[in-house]
C-alpha cells in the first residue's frame, strides 16, 4: 500500500503583531515575555517559516501536524493572526494543531478551548484529546498547555485527559490502526529541563506503558530530538521537532521538518523519516533519512 506521509514541524512562534499595552499586562507574565521576546525575535522570522511550509506544501504530504507555540503571548491578535496563517497550510481537516505553552502563557486571554483554532484540533471529541483518523492512522492529539507562573514554561496533561487518552489509544489499538500521539512538551524524562518540563510525564508515561502508541511527536525544546518511552511490547519512538521560524545563522538550531513516511506491513507498520531543513542560503533540502524501529 503507499505509505501515509505525515510532515512534522513545531513552534513557529509567528512574529506578533504590532500590540497595544493593557493595563493588566503591565505587571504580569505576559510582560516579562515580551521584553524577553524583544531579545529573541530575531531567531524566528516569517521568511524561515514560509520557506519551510512552502516545501511541505511542494511536497504534497497526507496530513500535517503542528506540535505548539503558534503564538508568543497568548493575546486575542496573536490567536486571529494564527487562525488566518493556518488557513494557508489547506484544509483544516489536513492539519492537526497541538497547542504549546506560549499559546496559553497567561490566564487573561487565551480563548476557551482554544476555540478560534477549533477546526484544526480534531474531528471526534469535545475538547482534549481530539482525534482523527486517516487511513489506517489515528492521530490523538494532547494539550499540555496550561498558564503558568513567571520563569516557567512547564505542561501538564492532567488525569482526566490522560485517562481519556487511554480510552482512545486501547480502542485505535484494538482496531489495528497506527497511534500517533501529539503534544508539545517532550513526554520522556529529562528531555527538557524541570523548569520547561511536563510536570505529569511519569502519569503519561505509565498509561503508554500499558496502552501503547506507535509513535509521539513534540516540540518545545527548539532542537530536533530522538527518544523513546516504555510501551507494552517495546519502546515507543518520541521525535521532536525545532522551531520551523528559525533561520540559519540565528541562535539555535535551524528550523526543519520532518516527513514521516508510516508503511503498513504483514506483521505491523514501518516509519521511515526524512528531515528537511536549511542550508546557510535559507534553502530547504533534504538532511538525511532514519528508519525507527
Amino acid at each position: 500500500m503507499t505509505p501515509f506521509r505525515l510532515a512534522h514541524i513545531s513552534d513557529p512562534q509567528l512574529s506578533t503583531p504590532a500590540l497595544p499595552w493593557r493595563a493588566a499586562d503591565l505587571i504580569s507574565k505576559r510582560a516579562l515575555s515580551r521584553w524577553a521576546w524583544r531579545r529573541k525575535r530575531h531567531s524566528h522570522t516569517r521568511e524561515a517559516l514560509d520557506s519551510i511550509t512552502a516545501h511541505i506544501r511542494a511536497a504534497a504530504p497526507d496530513h500535517m501536524a503542528v506540535t505548539g507555540d503558534l503564538v508568543n503571548f497568548s493575546l486575542p491578535e496573536e490567536f486571529a493572526a494564527a487562525r488566518a496563517w493556518l488557513g494557508t497550510l489547506g484544509d483544516p481537516a489536513t492539519v492537526t494543531v497541538s497547542p504549546g505553552n506560549h499559546d496559553a502563557l497567561a490566564s487573561r486571554g487565551a480563548p476557551a478551548g482554544f476555540a478560534p483554532w477549533r477546526p484544526w484540533l480534531g474531528d471526534e471529541g469535545d475538547g482534549f484529546p481530539y482525534l482523527r483518523i486517516r487511513r489506517d492512522v489515528a492521530i490523538l492529539n494532547l494539550s499540555s498547555a496550561v498558564p503558568t507562573a513567571p520563569l516557567l514554561a512547564q505542561g501538564q496533561l492532567g488525569r482526566g485527559q490522560i485517562e481519556a487518552a487511554r480510552e482512545r489509544l486501547s480502542s485505535t489499538g484494538a482496531r489495528g490502526l497506527f497511534r500517533v500521539v501529539l503534544l508539545h512538551h517532550p513526554p520522556q524524562a529529562h528531555g527538557v529541563s524541570d523548569r520547561k518540563a511536563l510536570t505529569d510525564a511519569a502519569m503519561l508515561r505509565n498509561m503508554l506503558a500499558e496502552t501503547g502508541a506507535e509513535l509521539i511527536l513534540h516540540g518545545h525544546a527548539h532542537r530536533a530530538m530522538l527518544g523513546t518511552v516504555a510501551g507494552p511490547s517495546g519502546p515507543i519512538p518520541v521525535l521532536g521537532a525545532p522551531s520551523a521560524s528559525t533561520p540559519p545563522g540565528a541562535p539555535g538550531e535551524p528550523g526543519r521538518w520532518n516527513e514521516i513516511a508510516i508503511s503498513r506491513l504483514e506483521a505491523g507498520f514501518r516509519i521511515d523519516v526524512t528531515a528537511q531543513g536549511f542550508d546557510a542560503d535559507l534553502r530547504v533540502q533534504r538532511l538525511g533519512r532514519f528508519r525507527l524501529v
